[in-house]
């Protein structure tokens, strides 16, 4: 699921857009490179966000994958472009 897109189901974020950037358990941790950052990343649990079968720019996906650090620009860049299309 890292370096997935998701959407909030449930909560006050209901129908944002978020990237996943690490899995535990029943929860995820998303960012949206604006209000939620990589620095404070929101806790989500599993049930409450519907998976996009859409994978972030391969850049991205790699740099998390080797848990390399990301700028928010990236993430709010590809959040971006995923809205666009």
């Amino acid at each position: 699921m890292i370096g997935m897109f998701a959407t909030s189901k449930a909560g006050h974020d209901k129908n944002q857009l978020y990237i996943i950037i690490n899995e535990t358990g029943e929860y995820v941790y998303l960012v949206d490179g604006v209000l939620k950052t990589m620095d404070k990343p929101k806790k989500k649990s599993k049930k409450h966000i519907q998976i996009i079968k859409y994978m972030i720019d391969s850049e991205i996906a790699e740099k998390l994958k080797n848990k390399m650090p990301i700028q928010n620009e990236e993430i709010k860049r590809a959040i971006k472009m995923k809205a666009s299309k």
